[in-house]
């Protein structure tokens, strides 16, 4: 891992990266008192999380954060500061997390663990849909021999836990086609297929079949679409405007979704 600590009082970097290197020992840490060198950096190599005192002089921690977020839109931000009036423009940003200095190794690990040890306990079943839609079991991603059955998968996984009927389904995935009995007994084909994908990758348990109609059950997977919601920051942090690019139906969604992060 690699971190980015900015701070124009040489005092106050030393210190934190003092704390840095005690929490997280085998992290390589780029430290800067000037943001544009800083910025230089982040151009040159892949930052997982900056640490940015919020007043500097110059451009301040803010102004910086929003260059970073452009350069690397998926960095975790980590504001420092004296004072708790900077913590809306903060959150603003989607930083990931906000410090008061003098900033302690308690703090700075909670922030960490928050970033990197809740990410690698998540459940056994993860389901992807910001950037694209994949599911992964145990960290290998599940494949489907037919898109729509995946596609059909992702539309569940959008309705969030209610149960869609088969028509229902049938027309976000197949918005052009008449509802015939070719049409039926395909989508028939694509729901068998789906199940099919699932079961052999023993994650037929985030399904609730019954008689036409069919959901996923949110409780027993992880999915960063519902994190986000729940107002995970995260998740916010993750979302680049790209909810599940590939569908049309989940334009609107991803409109939604684009407004609840302004």
């Amino acid at each position: 891992m690699r971190f980015l600590a900015v701070d124009d009082e040489k005092i106050m970097l030393n210190k934190l990266i003092g704390v840095l290197k005690s929490v997280r020992p085998e992290a390589e840490i780029l430290q800067f008192t000037w943001a544009d060198d800083a910025l230089r950096a982040a151009k040159e190599r892949h930052i997982d999380a900056a640490f940015l005192d919020i007043q500097m002089g110059g451009m301040t921690g803010l102004q910086l954060a929003a260059h970073l977020k452009k350069i690397q839109p998926k960095m975790h931000i980590i504001f420092i500061t004296g004072h708790h009036g900077y913590a809306l423009d903060a959150f603003k940003i989607r930083a990931t997390g906000y410090l008061l200095k003098p900033v302690s190794e308690e703090a700075v690990r909670r922030e960490l663990t928050f970033i990197y040890e809740e990410t690698e306990s998540q459940s056994r079943i993860r389901v992807k849909t910001f950037g694209g839609f994949d599911i992964f079991v145990e960290g290998s991603m599940v494949k489907f021999n037919r898109t729509k059955a995946k596609e059909l998968l992702a539309f569940l996984v959008d309705r969030r836990g209610l149960s869609v009927t088969t028509g229902e389904a049938y027309a976000a995935l197949f918005e052009d086609y008449e509802n015939t009995r070719s049409g039926k007994a395909y989508f028939r084909t694509i729901l068998h297929e789906m199940i099919k994908a699932l079961k052999q990758a023993d994650a037929e348990e985030i399904l609730l079949i019954e008689h036409n109609s069919f959901a996923v059950v949110p409780e027993r997977f992880d999915c960063d679409f519902y994190r986000f919601l729940e107002g995970d920051p995260i998740a916010v942090n993750l979302y680049q405007n790209d909810y599940m690019p590939a569908y049309s139906w989940a334009e609107v969604r991803n409109a939604e979704l684009g407004f609840r992060a302004l």
